[in-house]
């Protein structure tokens, strides 16, 4: 007999939506039937089943400045598995004066309280074209994604063209993704040489410094580097129209090129930097405009944006006071809880997404992407039994004291929301059902790739 029995749901996958049950059996998925018996069974009629959510860009306890993100690895995967997620991918904090597998180490150490499975992306800062066996190094530890800045010269994070171009050639060669913050650092540069000091105390500047063309002109030059060298490459948290029709173009270049959005650019507009707490939402790529949601909305729809994600980097009220200009300020939003109800209120109930969609963009084509396919993103015999049960028909408002991401601030506060999170499963154990939290700290495990 099987250890756990879900019965009665509609379970959506990439694929289809099927009426089946699906039986558990110790970390696994062991069978989909009908009529199956199991020591426990969860009678999911009138929900939705998913595969577990995978959250391929958070940033648990990352230091900002004079700042630490304000969930670290445990407080983060809590609210991660309260929202559905079973899966994050973080990044390490890298440096010059380290190597890249010094960094694996020390961000596997960070991530051990974890309460949900987690892999890593190797953050690359200072990296010239003589420490290729850095890399080849972490890829035998099971890191095999490796994030690139295009931007952040002045504090050394930026990898210019020449670089960039021998690290792709060797990435192409061990098989693992270039993972890239797209924007064009001159552009910033030029824009913000042209600001008056009023505009600098301005929270409305941070879109003028970072336009849609600083992303598209990144974009393209990475598409290209990607059809030349023949990289996988990542172009994270596309925010514009702009960047999207680049990441097309670079397509039919022959680059293997994937991109992710996340639900900020979807809902959000640059119209919230006028507000009087306009400076909360300081992150980058910069907020857009309407018609920037709606490109992207289609996106997704279409499977030209292949996935969705959050880059959960949370700051409180405290750490985003604003200091008399918009570039002193943490940059970063919280959204890991909330990525699930979002994309399916806003979504799926609104008729740009199919239930196919949702589940393909938050599960099937990151676990592809980043080579944890088929042990995540799917459900499927022998996979990890990584389950959402999903309540369609909840409705609720997001308050950021009602949710268990460690913040005081939402940009999402009183947004009313049409489905919710009702239980979710992490390798065969419970860790979220109905409204509770039951997980262990520590439990989740590092997925080597």
């Amino acid at each position: 007999m099987y250890d756990l029995v879900i019965r009665g749901g509609a379970v959506a996958t990439a694929g289809g939506v099927l009426y089946t049950d699906i039986a558990v059996l110790g970390e696994k998925i062991a069978a989909l039937g009908v009529g199956i018996d199991g020591r426990e069974v969860i009678d999911a009629t009138g929900k939705i089943v998913l595969p577990g959510v995978i959250d391929p860009h958070v940033h648990f306890a990352l230091p900002v400045g004079d700042y630490v993100s304000s969930d670290d690895f445990y407080s983060g995967s809590v609210a991660a598995a309260c929202g559905g997620v079973t899966t994050v991918i973080d990044f390490t904090v890298g440096a010059s004066d380290r190597s890249i597998p010094e960094d694996v180490e020390r961000r596997l150490e960070d991530a051990k309280p974890s309460v949900v499975d987690y892999a890593l992306h190797g953050e690359v800062v200072g990296w010239r074209p003589g420490r290729v066996d850095e890399i080849a190094e972490a890829v035998s530890m099971g890191v095999a994604s490796f994030k690139f800045f295009t931007a952040y010269g002045a504090s050394g994070r930026r990898t210019d063209n020449g670089p960039l171009l021998q690290a792709f050639r060797a990435l192409a060669g061990m098989n693992a993704v270039a993972v890239v913050h797209a924007e064009d650092d001159s552009i910033i540069e030029s824009m913000s040489a042209l600001l008056t000091n009023d505009e600098w105390s301005r929270m409305e500047s941070l879109a003028r410094v970072r336009p849609d063309v600083c992303e598209a002109s990144a974009v393209n030059t990475v598409g290209w580097l990607s059809a030349l060298t023949g990289a996988k490459c990542h172009i994270v948290h596309l925010s514009s129209e702009l960047g999207l029709e680049e990441v097309m173009y670079a397509r039919d270049r022959g680059a293997d090129l994937t991109a992710e959005t996340c639900p900020q650019y979807l809902l959000l507009t640059s119209d919230a930097y006028s507000g009087p707490e306009g400076h909360l939402y300081s992150a980058a790529p910069a907020l857009r405009g309407a018609g920037d949601n709606a490109a992207l909305w289609t996106g997704l729809s279409t499977g030209d944006v292949d996935f969705a994600a959050t880059d959960h980097c949370p700051f409180t009220r405290t750490q985003k006071e604003w200091k008399g200009a918009f570039d002193r300020l943490p940059g970063g939003l919280p959204g890991v809880e909330l990525l699930l109800p979002l994309l399916y209120s806003e979504g799926v109930r609104s008729g740009r997404l199919s239930l196919c969609d949702l589940a393909r963009i938050t599960s099937d084509r990151a676990a592809r992407r980043y080579g944890l396919f088929p042990r995540k993103g799917c459900l499927m015999p022998g996979s990890d039994a990584d389950i959402v049960v999903f309540d369609p028909e909840e409705v609720w408002c997001v308050h950021a004291g009602g949710l268990r991401m460690n913040v005081d601030f939402s940009p999402y506060e009183n947004m009313k929301l049409t489905g919710r999170t009702w239980l979710t499963i992490s390798r065969g154990e419970i860790v979220f059902s109905e409204d509770r939290f039951l997980g262990k700290k520590g439990r989740g495990v590092f997925l080597r790739r």
